[in-house]
């Protein structure tokens, strides 16, 4: 059918990284699959939703070039989504991920060592920071 969608037909964005901690204070790395479904409407073309999720607040931030943060937990837990830049995270068990535009990240990781962030590259990092309720 030329109006249906295939969840994995696209290369849109289809996981996001989550960041925990362990029951011993340890944070670690995590690849969870959006829960997409189709949402239909009459005499459109179907789109792939995730289900709403409560929010309390958002913002922006911009990133300067050579910026870097030690090792903490997350203030709150949240949803990163990067825009432009790149950085680096490493969790607390020494696995580092690449952050770049495109990429979602829940921080879950208010407890414990936390992690530890780092810009790389010339060019500033812009990123939506969305906090979730406790």
């Amino acid at each position: 059918m030329a109006n249906s969608l295939d969840a994995g037909s696209h290369t849109a964005i289809r996981t996001y990284l989550r960041l925990y901690t362990d029951r011993y204070g340890e944070s670690h790395f995590e690849e969870v699959e959006f829960p997409l479904s189709e949402l239909r409407s009459e005499g459109m073309a179907p789109v792939l939703a995730t289900p709403f999720q409560e929010a309390t607040h958002h913002g922006l931030r911009i990133v300067p070039p050579g910026w870097k943060r030690d090792w903490a937990p997350a203030a709150r837990r949240m949803i990163a989504v990067y825009l432009s830049g790149e950085g680096e995270i490493e969790a607390s068990d020494g696995e580092v991920r690449r952050l770049s535009p495109g990429m979602v990240l829940l921080a879950e990781d208010t407890t414990g060592r936390g992690h530890r962030v780092r810009h790389i590259g010339n060019d500033p990092v812009t990123v939506v920071h969305i906090v979730l309720p406790d």
